[in-house]
């Protein structure tokens, strides 16, 4: 893309305000002398962040491939989630030691510099290995195109959900003809419902899990009803804010009145308060494997559409292929044919509560029984992401900056009005902002198609 190389030293000056592991050196990459697996005449060095159930279904994905394909060793490490991940990846990229695959979160593909420290798909190898754009929600497709070239191939979406226990829901009569939770339209029908729950449920427990402490999740319930309300975050050009103070507002006002009504408590253990008989929790769709385990007869729904409009906040986990000065050979086609291997059979995946990002999945007869996740799918159609910009994404800047103060609001430390007002300060700051990969500002990151 004509732009000049990244050193080490420079990812390390632009990386610098990031907590790392004090283990920057190359242990999982430095695999390249092992000797072959038997067979094998093509290696493929393969990074991801899964642990926990999530690492146990990519492992059984993985062993699939290489019973299917002799011919590839695939090396595998399993890396700490979260910025140290993402430390290690771009300095294995600028430094000419990256591994020939890797996992991302797609709302960071466009900060860490396309062209630079990632490298583009080859469309006719994945269509090689049957996987194309047809096959994918457009709106996930065109999240991973930047400057007109694909940057990552998607593997599903994750969201925040609605879980709900249906013994408490019916004991409150709030369970549908169906065995699913009533729909709710609007706050009112919202605390309308906390409100019946509550006097249904356990005492000593509360009513609502909203993880208030959590400045993660904080955000991300933040962008979900935000975008609800048709809120926007910056201009086409992104060179001006538009975020709207009094939507923000709304939305904060609505997530600390949990707080103030006695449906939430700040600091409980959501997800075990759940399991022990509270009614409802809102979690990530991989506490699905957590709740299984525990044996509850429970639901999963997208976030309440309360503001009218369905919006659900949505992030994905996809691959990418991490620079290489030489990305050639077999190594690289083999790499090409691992992703699509895993897309296409991504229905073990889903276990873990994540929606497939392949199309001809979410449709097959096999996903379409599975549950919860059948209850929740239509997420797919209704992704509230954050902007497409640098400094957003799972752990990014944006969420590092404006969640402890969405967080500060719900928790009662501060006042709705004025926190919104504060998101929107911390948004023209990063707006200004360079991006430490590369040195551009969002506006002069190049169009993205």
């Amino acid at each position: 893309m004509g732009r000049p190389g990244l050193n080490r030293r420079q990812v390390l000056a632009g990386i610098g305000g990031l907590t790392v592991a004090g283990s920057l050196g190359f242990a999982a990459v430095g695999t390249g002398a092992d000797a072959l697996a038997s067979g094998a005449d093509t290696r493929v060095r393969y990074w991801n962040l899964f642990s926990g159930g999530d690492g146990y279904n990519m492992i059984a994905m993985l062993d699939a491939f290489r019973k299917e394909h002799p011919d590839i060793d695939v090396k595998d490490s399993t890396l700490q989630w979260g910025n140290p991940y993402y430390t290690k990846l771009a300095m294995a990229a600028s430094g000419n030691r990256a591994p020939d695959l890797a996992v991302m979160h797609l709302g960071r593909v466009t900060g860490f510099s396309p062209g630079r420290l990632l490298d583009p798909w080859d469309i006719g190898l994945l269509a090689k290995y049957g996987v194309k754009e047809a096959d994918f929600n457009p709106e996930l497709w065109k999240r991973a195109v930047v400057d007109g070239k694909l940057y990552a191939l998607p593997l599903d979406i994750h969201v925040q959900l609605c879980f709900y226990r249906h013994d408490v829901l019916k004991k409150a009569g709030l369970l549908d003809a169906d065995g699913r939770m009533v729909p709710v339209t609007s706050t009112d029908e919202w605390f309308d419902v906390l409100k019946t729950a509550k006097k249904a449920q356990k005492k000593g427990l509360q009513t609502l899990g909203l993880h208030v402490n959590d400045l993660n999740i904080q955000w991300w319930m933040f962008v979900a009803f935000y975008t609800q309300l048709g809120g926007t975050w910056f201009d086409a050009a992104d060179t001006e804010v538009t975020f709207d103070t009094d939507k923000a507002a709304q939305v904060l006002e609505f997530l600390r009145r949990h707080v103030t009504d006695g449906y939430s408590i700040s600091g409980a253990a959501d997800a075990e308060q759940f399991i022990n008989g509270a009614p409802f929790t809102w979690e990530g769709n991989w506490s699905v494997p957590v709740f299984d385990g525990a044996k509850l007869k429970y639901g999963a729904t997208p976030l309440p559409p309360v503001f009218g409009k369905q919006a659900t906040h949505a992030e994905s986990h996809s691959f990418v292929l991490p620079h290489q000065a030489e990305r050639t050979g077999a190594a690289n086609e083999a790499a090409h044919r691992l992703a699509a291997y895993v897309v296409k059979h991504a229905r073990k995946w889903a276990l873990g509560g994540h929606i497939p990002a392949y199309t001809p999945t979410l449709k097959s007869a096999a996903y379409q029984r599975m549950t919860p996740q059948n209850e929740y799918v239509s997420a797919m159609s209704h992704q509230a992401t954050e902007p497409k910009v640098w400094f957003a994404g799972s752990t990014g800047l944006l969420a590092q900056r404006t969640g402890p103060i969405v967080m500060s609001s719900t928790a009662g430390s501060s006042r709705p009005d004025a926190a919104a007002r504060r998101i929107k300060g911390a948004l023209a700051t990063l707006l200004a902002s360079k991006n430490p990969m590369d040195g551009r500002t969002a506006a002069q990151g190049g169009a993205v198609a």
